[in-house]
């Protein structure tokens, strides 16, 4: 009703040189559409990230010709035949090193959530290193008292995605064991990590017995002013 709905295709195209390329489209349809076009993300282990930047951009345009009728089956038809072109004006190097510098050409991103509670902790925590493994993203879920935050850095389309399913999905269940979405997440910071900034190597689920400990935490990573900025109202 407030979010509209997200849902996950895989497709399978053949493509040059007989090999079959496996697409991962994510779509967003917000409450609005088909009016307003869906959000789109794109994923496919053998293309570059520039060239899924590529395809997800042309499935855009071809959205805005279908406004104000159903289009997701549409844009799904119109890739499995013009996936070879766009590709072939995408460039097509893929060496390691030109891989790595397509993943970041957007920079790498940070993002800080607050989360109210978690009732049905296990299964929550499970999802979040689920969603954060598929999306490359790495951080921190940090537990210390009642306060449970998740820091995530990656690609900035990938932290754009995990706000969504963070929002959409079924993460949790209410008072009465049903399940339900994530209604009490706050975003407090979302920003291109900067130079000082520590990378976080992997995604870990970590529990502090002190604010002091968790403080340490964002200081080796160098985020000592992300701390003092975001989390001390949240201990008061």
């Amino acid at each position: 009703e407030t979010h509209g709905i997200s849902f996950r295709i895989q497709i399978s195209v053949r493509e040059l040189l007989d090999k079959d390329i496996v697409l991962k489209l994510l779509f967003h349809l917000p409450v609005s559409y088909p009016s307003t076009p869906p959000d789109i993300s794109v994923n496919s282990d053998q293309l570059t990230r520039a060239q899924c930047v590529d395809v997800k951009e042309k499935l855009l345009e071809q959205a805005k010709k279908h406004l104000s009728e159903p289009m997701v089956h549409d844009l799904i038809l119109w890739v499995q035949q013009h996936l070879k072109g766009v590709i072939k004006q995408s460039a097509t190097v893929c060496n390691e090193k030109t891989t790595l510098s397509e993943g970041t050409e957007d920079g790498i991103w940070m993002l800080l959530l607050h989360l109210d509670h978690m009732r049905a902790k296990a299964k929550y925590v499970k999802t979040v290193e689920k969603w954060a493994s598929n999306l490359r993203l790495t951080g921190r879920l940090m537990f210390v008292g009642k306060i449970i935050l998740i820091l995530l850095q990656g690609d900035r389309s990938s932290i754009k995605e995990y706000l969504i399913l963070q929002k959409t999905s079924k993460v949790d269940v209410d008072s009465s064991g049903k399940k339900c979405k994530e209604k009490m997440m706050r975003v407090l910071c979302e920003t291109e990590v900067q130079s000082q900034h520590k990378r976080f190597q992997t995604f870990e689920v970590k529990e502090y017995s002190t604010a002091e400990e968790l403080q340490k935490e964002f200081e080796t990573a160098g985020l000592t002013t992300l701390f003092s900025e975001f989390v001390p109202p949240l201990l008061k």
